[in-house]
């Protein structure tokens, strides 16, 4: 192995340069800060949401992604179909969620006070998110609700 190939420098991105200018959905606000555009990752997306008090996010998906989330602040609650019926994980700072690729989903924070952060990390450098009008809105094969 040359060196060319494994002396690399690191990136660092500092908390205040995280940046909004990715998908949103309602209800949330998400930060970029590990990206092909950020930083030039190849099979990496990391950031963070926020939800509000009181506030639920629009439904969405995330495509092919894998996408791994970690509770920060919070008690935030992930919302997914099961069947006709809708699950409900409830977390705690230091949980995890794993969602699987195209899983319709929303995050919801319960708390009348403090906000919920997570850090996600996806298994692609894009932040793919896909926004539908419910969880249970019909898809083609790529993901994208039909009309």
């Amino acid at each position: 192995m040359s060196t060319d190939s494994w002396h690399k420098a690191l990136h660092h991105v500092i908390s205040e340069a995280l940046s909004g200018d990715t998908t949103q959905t309602s209800g949330m606000r998400r930060l970029e800060a590990i990206s092909g555009k950020t930083v030039g990752s190849q099979k990496i997306w990391m950031g963070e949401t926020h939800v509000s008090p009181s506030t639920a996010s629009g439904d969405h998906h995330h495509g092919e992604a894998e996408t791994a989330i970690y509770v920060v602040s919070g008690r935030p609650a992930f919302v997914f179909a099961e069947g006709e019926q809708e699950v409900r994980i409830d977390t705690k700072p230091g949980d995890y969620v794993f969602v699987p690729p195209y899983a319709p989903h929303r995050e919801e924070n319960p708390s009348p006070d403090e906000p919920a952060v997570v850090v996600i990390a996806r298994n692609t450098q894009e932040g793919i998110v896909v926004n539908l009008p419910s969880l249970w809105a019909a898809t083609d094969d790529s993901g994208a609700p039909l009309e």
